[in-house]
């Protein structure tokens, strides 16, 4: 049996909060929300992952070692450009390095290597990419929107279960920064 899993830094409870307000101004038809709750900054995507690999996954992930940043939630774009596929929540602060450092710890899995990583946090999916030009117009002015700022103290090893209404997210294991 297989996990689709994932490796990724919640977003703190304050800045869940302000989600719903920043979802209402690019909400439409042909979008996907993410629901607040599960939104979050994934630092690698594992796809399937046999079961009995887990235990190896999160020993490798505990011996990554970082120290506690300053992080920040700003700004609204999109991905990939012309044709908007997904809406998303900037993140900036040593998210870079910590991807690096996971990138690294996994590599000999035989994961796919991330091709660019860019810190971000999915507000939305788009399903009808005849709405890019609508979408660019209502984020064009999203840019400085400020949701706040964060000290990144942990990062998860996540289990996602697709269901119709919406993936189900579980935490795995849990990966303390070093002090």
């Amino acid at each position: 049996m297989s996990l689709r899993c994932f490796v990724a830094v919640d977003l703190p409870e304050e800045i869940k909060l302000k989600i719903p307000e920043v979802q209402q101004k690019i909400a439409m038809d042909g979008l996907k929300l993410v629901e607040p709750e599960l939104v979050h900054i994934t630092l690698k995507f594992l796809g399937e992952v046999p079961e009995r690999r887990i235990d190896q996954i999160t020993d490798a992930l505990a011996r990554i070692r970082f120290t506690p940043f300053q992080a920040r939630i700003r700004g609204v774009g999109a991905f990939p450009g012309r044709t908007i596929r997904v809406i998303w929540l900037g993140a900036t602060g040593s998210f870079e390095e910590l991807a690096a450092a996971v990138e690294s710890a996994l590599e000999p899995f035989g994961f796919e290597q991330d091709k660019r990583f860019s810190a971000h946090a999915t507000l939305a999916r788009v399903k009808d990419p005849s709405l890019s030009r609508l979408l660019s117009e209502r984020i064009s002015g999203m840019s400085d929107l400020d949701l706040g700022e964060f000290t990144v103290e942990r990062f998860v090893l996540k289990k996602s279960t697709l269901t119709p209404r919406g993936p189900i997210y579980e935490d795995i294991a849990e990966f303390r920064a070093s002090q």
